[in-house]
């Protein structure tokens, strides 16, 4: 595996978001250095079945493990490759109340600053943020420390926190190299907790799957490995510093070796390939293996470890001819948006049409437009163009489509509900009240949910034909023949493969 000499250092690429800096609201943001959660308990409950909406619509399948039980504070980690959804997929497979750090923008955005303020989330003027002066760094320290020391005394106390160690979102198929604030925030609230006799916070690696992480309605897998245990600094000065409300720093060497635990155990549990070509390589030959076995990858989760497992021998072995069919093969495959499962039981490509499928899936998505459409076609219109023209990157195009649902439940859909009872009564010549309204609405906002979620079921049915669709045509192309030529290269290869 990697280690943090290995892992690129890149700043991250400034949206026009993190070039804009409000020191005003910035100060505003709520904070706590006394153990307590800095955001509010009502909203949170409000945020959290909102986002929970939100997992359901943007997943296709979701998979998640249960980490190991703890006392005290947890730290997660992860690999940071899709935005807030990111965050948002750690958050809601776990119990604790968790508080996020982030850059500073989101904290002072209209919407999303609202949002993470209630969350708790503390901001941070990042080293790149700095050195492109955005902020004086006098300023950048005050907040950072800030921050810092609410992360360790909300940690002590027994919350969880989520945290991206690397710093930015990005598009790499590894991981970058980690930045050391989380680590320093780490070891503080260890030593805040051992001072105060509270039970020792941990480090949680966490692996955090898509099987296409910008892609609407794809798979999630949620892993939770061992934790790492935190040490702590012995020095009673410094604990009572931290105790008082003044940031100090740890040793340099105690955050270096937390740092470079981290970065390898994350490694074990991320992609680490060199590139997504390589990893789609490595996916196409696990599922060619598990054909081989006849034991076939049924979920995603099966497939994400299959495929790691066909990464550790290949990282270990020079074969580099069946790394250049299978990259070869995979990227057939991936030009026309398909994946390993199109392997069929002999080893070709799979061409069974999935004609009833698509008949199921058009039929349910006609049924649910009439109350679809209306309610929520605006945001999906507008999540979708706001998706596909963000300057953060493709990392952000599911964090527009996870606000787009997140915000309609309490904007778009009470609004369409009271009009739609309100003509429905009209025209049903009841007599137009308060109360009649509050429950038309209500109902038409129960009637709203249960439509959409026919129409990603049929939606789901109607992809499903689509693929159907893609391999049969691709079975029919030179590429095809190509495709199925490679395989048959690399299954006796495969099957020597130990």
């Amino acid at each position: 595996m990697s280690d943090a000499s290995e892992a690129p250092d890149i700043d991250p690429v400034l949206s026009s978001g993190a070039l804009r800096i409000n020191p005003k609201k910035l100060n505003k943001v709520p904070w706590d250095h006394t153990g307590e959660h800095p955001g509010s308990e009502v909203a949170w409950s409000v945020i959290k079945s909102l986002a929970k909406l939100s997992k359901y619509y943007l997943f296709r399948s979701v998979e998640e493990q249960s980490p190991t039980n703890c006392d005290g504070g947890r730290i997660y980690a992860s690999i940071h490759i899709n935005g807030l959804v990111d965050p948002l997929s750690i958050i809601l497979s776990q119990e604790k109340r968790p508080i996020t750090m982030g850059r500073h923008d989101l904290a002072t955005m209209p919407f999303i600053g609202w949002l993470t303020r209630r969350m708790g989330n503390q901001p941070v003027i990042r080293r790149a943020e700095q050195k492109s002066g955005v902020s004086d760094q006098d300023f950048a320290k005050s907040i950072n420390h800030r921050t810092l020391l609410t992360m360790s005394h909300c940690i002590s106390g027994g919350h969880g926190a989520v945290v991206m160690p690397e710093g930015k979102s990005h598009q790499d198929s590894k991981l970058h190299k980690l930045r050391t604030g989380a680590m320093r925030f780490a070891i503080n609230a260890s030593t805040i907790a051992s001072s105060k006799g509270l039970p020792s916070p941990v480090i949680q690696p966490v692996g955090l799957h898509f099987r296409c992480h910008h892609w609407f309605r794809t798979d999630l897998f949620v892993e939770y490995p061992e934790p790492i245990e935190i040490p702590i600094v012995k020095t009673e000065n410094h604990s009572r510093g931290l105790n008082e409300g003044t940031w100090m720093e740890p040793p340099e060497d105690m955050v270096r070796e937390l740092r470079d635990e981290l970065q390898n155990r994350l490694a074990e549990v991320t992609p680490e390939a060199p590139d997504w070509e390589t990893y789609r390589a490595w996916q196409l030959l696990a599922h060619i293996k598990s054909r081989q076995e006849k034991q076939t990858l049924e979920s995603f989760s099966q497939e994400v470890i299959a495929t790691r497992k066909i990464r550790e021998i290949m990282t270990h072995r020079n074969e580099s001819e069946l790394a250049d069919d299978a990259r070869r093969a995979s990227t057939i495959l991936h030009s026309r948006d398909l994946d390993g499962r199109s392997v069929s039981n002999d080893i070709s490509l799979d061409k069974k049409p999935e004609i009833l499928k698509g008949a199921i899936g058009l039929t349910l998505m006609a049924m649910a437009s009439f109350i679809s459409i209306p309610s929520t076609g605006i945001q999906t219109i507008l999540a979708w163009y706001l998706g596909n023209n963000s300057d953060e990157g493709v990392d952000a195009r599911t964090t527009h489509h996870m606000f787009a649902v997140f915000f309609s439940p309490i904007t778009f859909w009470p609004l369409f509900a009271l009009l739609f009872s309100y003509y429905t009564l009209e025209v049903l010549s009841i007599e137009i009240t308060l109360s009649a309204l509050i429950i038309g609405g209500f109902i038409t906002m129960m009637a709203t949910q249960f439509s959409n979620m026919v129409m990603l079921s049929g939606y789901d049915l109607w992809t499903d034909y689509t693929a159907s669709r893609r391999r049969i045509n691709l079975s029919r192309s030179d590429e095809g023949t190509e495709f199925t030529e490679l395989l048959q290269k690399i299954a006796p290869k495969l099957v020597a493969l130990k």
